[in-house]
């Protein structure tokens, strides 16, 4: 069966320039986006709770711009000034860049991965006396925290923030060809949203081992899957399977 209409389960880019717009554009597709899941901030309340004491810490590792939201949140919900001593360990440019939205870049002492975090094994080390918070959601996958307890580094998590299923219910009877997923947090915002969704001739499209999984865990049939060394990309595994089917 032919695609003509594709769900991505995220927020639509704010670049007009996406791969998403390239695709719809070239193979005449619509394309929508509805994130899944949302983000909610955790209150101070609940951070006290967990025994954290943000005056404890001189490091703050940072993975996600999500983290580096809602750190800055508490500390003024918490009335609690970072000192300009407190040192940034950022898992890419990215998170690094978006810092700035709190702080002057160039007076603060601000490390980055090149690729991942693990780049910043010698700048640990240089701070192995220190002590390091990491912000997180109440979802969080193993390498980092196996990562920090490998360095041998006094470090706590402190949960900030949490996932949460979203409110799809004005999609009931709405079809899709393709549904494109990037977590398993998204399969799992299908099935609690839909308890009785049938795939039928539905293509799901999955990105990642863990979405794989969950989705073959729920018994979904999957169509798509990236990356792969052919198609690194979900752009590039969705369009090369319209390329054989929309013929």
């Amino acid at each position: 069966m032919k695609v003509k209409t594709i769900l991505v389960s995220q927020p639509e880019p704010s670049s007009e320039k996406s791969p998403y717009s390239r695709l719809q554009e070239k193979h005449k597709l619509t394309i929508n986006f509805r994130p899944f899941i949302h983000v909610e901030g955790l209150t101070a309340k609940d951070v006290r709770q967990q025994k954290i004491d943000f005056n404890n810490f001189e490091n703050i590792v940072l993975t996600s711009r999500n983290a580096v939201d809602h750190f800055f949140r508490l500390c003024k919900e918490m009335r609690f000034t970072v000192p300009d001593s407190t040192k940034y360990f950022c898992q890419s440019e990215a998170v690094a860049f978006y810092l700035q939205k709190y702080v002057v870049y160039r007076k603060r002492k601000i490390y980055v991965g090149e690729r991942s975090i693990q780049d910043l094994e010698s700048v640990f080390k240089k701070f192995q006396k220190e002590t390091f918070l990491f912000p997180t959601s109440d979802l969080l996958k193993q390498d980092v925290p196996d990562y920090l307890d490998h360095l041998k580094i006094k470090w706590q998590r402190a949960i900030l923030y949490k996932t949460v299923v979203s409110d799809l219910s004005d999609l009931r009877d709405v079809y899709y060809d393709i549904l494109v997923f990037f977590s398993p947090s998204g399969i799992e915002s299908l099935f609690k949203n839909f308890p009785d969704f049938k795939q039928n001739n539905t293509r799901i499209a999955v990105y990642g081992n863990s979405t794989i999984k969950a989705a073959e865990d729920s018994n979904l049939r999957i169509d798509i899957k990236a990356p792969t060394p052919e198609t690194p990309s979900m752009t590039m595994a969705i369009e090369k399977y319209i390329e054989e089917v929309n013929k």
